[in-house]
This record gives structure tokens, C-alpha cells and sequence, in this order.
């Protein structure tokens, strides 16, 4: 079967993607948004009001103006939560805000202030059903109830057993269709990198200079140049995820360099697999690497 997760199939071709944000959530703005030119719609509950109904509406509109240029149902589509993952308490006690936004259709999460790793392991519990067992010898049976699989499996063209059987977090489950991602975005986190990076599920990470900044004391340090303690906690970051095949999410706003050159730095430097972008940008980074399929 093809893949659903547009986002997954590229990171299994070797293929960077390229995100931006819904223009509103409602269901004519998802009409619009199902012809983007962006792999991924990532949406930011982090900071913003935790509207799910609108966020349904907007799935509904996705699904109803596609398939996408690249033929697939919807573009991936993620979302940070109110909530950060800072202790395994604090992600299960919020687990109802992951099964919400999964209800509404989305492709995965972006969790945000992943402090250990047993908070990770609790993130990708929360998103599972109970009957999948691979790796719920370290995960733990998953948490995630019947009753949430409509209307999302409607979204995603399945059944609602099809639906079930495949909102599993990818790589954990090869054949899964939810990728998680991870903010290691402050000192504690970074602290931690080596272990958190070995939970299995996590299928790409950041390293948010905006936070990791403000957590060195340093409160405008989100863009390039960054002193030497942003540089050194990237770089321990990048290479954690390297290590794992894990994909590094970041973009490169550096005023010195041209558009080009930012690409040309992110791709060829920082190995990033995973960036915000532009329509311009975008289209330069898929000529770069051989980009092939249809956007």
C-alpha cells in the first residue's frame, strides 16, 4: 500500500521535506491549503489557542480538496501541544490533547521541552493503541483507547481496523503512519540527549535555538550567529540524532547568506532532513537533491 504520510515516504527515499504553517484553521482555508506546495503543515498549539474544532474542520477541507499534487489524500499534518513533555507524569496526565488532535486526522506530534527519556517513552505511548507489542517491552502498553479512530481514518481513506492498524509511530512500526518528532531544546534536555535518543518511536527532533537560548540565558539567540554554547549544543544534538538515523529538524535564517546559500548550508552541513521553508526555497532545495516525485 501507498504510504499515507507523505512526510515518512520522503525520509525513506533519502529526501529532506518542507513545511510552513496552515494559513487559519477552518474548513475553506483547508480547501486552499490541499493544493500546497509545502510536504508538511505544521500547526502551533505550543503558544496558540487549542482549537480542535477547527483543526477538524481544517483535516475535513484537506481531505476534501485533494488529493495533493503529489497524489496523496492530505500533506502531512503535525502540531505541537499546550503541554510540554518535561516529566512522564505530565505528558500521561495530558494525554487527552494527543488523542484529540489525533482524532482530528493528523499524521503526528511535536513534543515539545523533552527533558529524559522516560518522558519519551511515555510521548510514544499516549499516541499507541494497546494491542500493538512491538517494543512494549520498553514503551509499556499503549494508552491510546478505541473511539478515536473516526473521524481520522475517514481522512486517511481507511477503515476504521485499517486505520488502527497503522497509526503506529514510524520506524517503531515500519509500517506506521504517525511520525512523532521531539523539541531537546533547553540545557536539561540536552543533558540528556544520549538517552532520550535511544527510545524507539521518535522519528525526528529539533533542537530549538529560540528555548535552548533563553535556557542559557540568552533571550534573543533564535537565529544565526549564535555564541559558541548554541553552536556546541546543536552540534551535540545533531550528532545524537545522526547516530540513531533519527532526522534533524531545523531551518538556517542567517541575514549574511543568500537563499541559496542558506539551503546549500542546511543540507550540506547540518544534514538536516526536515526544515521550514518557503515555496522559493523549497523548490531550490528539491533540484539540489534530485527531488523526483511530484510535490
Amino acid at each position: 500500500m501507498a504510504r499515507i504520510n507523505k512526510g515518512i515516504e520522503l525520509l525513506e527515499q533519502g529526501q529532506p521535506f518542507y513545511a510552513t504553517h496552515p494559513t487559519e484553521l477552518t474548513y475553506e482555508a483547508g480547501l486552499k491549503d490541499s493544493q500546497t506546495w509545502a510536504d508538511m503543515l505544521m500547526t502551533d498549539f505550543e503558544h496558540h489557542p487549542f482549537d480542535t474544532v477547527g483543526l477538524t474542520n481544517y483535516m475535513r477541507g484537506l481531505k476534501d480538496g485533494g488529493p495533493t499534487p503529489s497524489g496523496h489524500a492530505t500533506p502531512t499534518v503535525l502540531c505541537t501541544l499546550p503541554s510540554n513533555a518535561i516529566t512522564p507524569e505530565e505528558v500521561r496526565y495530558n494525554a487527552w490533547q494527543a488523542r484529540h488532535v489525533l482524532s482530528a486526522g493528523l499524521h503526528g506530534i511535536l513534543h515539545t521541552h523533552t527533558r529524559t527519556a522516560e518522558a519519551v517513552k511515555a510521548f510514544v505511548q499516549i499516541t499507541r493503541y494497546p494491542f500493538q507489542k512491538l517494543s512494549r517491552d520498553v514503551i509499556g502498553e499503549g494508552l491510546r483507547g478505541a473511539g478515536g479512530q473516526r473521524p481520522a481514518n475517514e481522512i486517511w481513506g481507511l477503515s476504521p481496523a485499517e486505520y488502527a492498524k497503522v497509526a503506529d509511530p514510524w520506524p517503531l512500526n515500519p509500517e506506521g503512519e504517525l511520525i512523532l518528532g521531539l523539541k531537546i531544546e533547553d540545557k536539561y534536555c540536552l543533558e540528556n540527549v544520549d538517552e532520550i535518543v535511544e527510545v524507539p518511536g521518535i522519528g525526528f527532533a529539533e533542537w530549538g535555538p529560540g528555548d535552548m537560548g533563553m535556557s542559557f540565558e540568552l533571550p534573543d539567540a533564535h537565529d544565526p550567529p549564535y555564541p559558541q554554547v548554541m553552536n556546541d549544543a546543536r552540534d551535540t544534538i545533531n550528532a545524537a540524532l545522526s547516530k540513531k538515523g533519527i532526522g534533524f529538524y531545523a531551518s538556517w535564517a542567517d541575514d549574511d547568506m543568500t537563499m541559496e546559500q542558506r539551503v546549500d548550508y542546511s543540507l550540506d552541513v547540518l544534514k538536516v532532513r526536515m526544515m521550514g521553508a518557503t515555496e522559493e526555497w523549497a523548490a531550490y532545495g528539491r533540484k539540489k537533491t534530485g527531488r523526483t516525485m511530484p510535490v
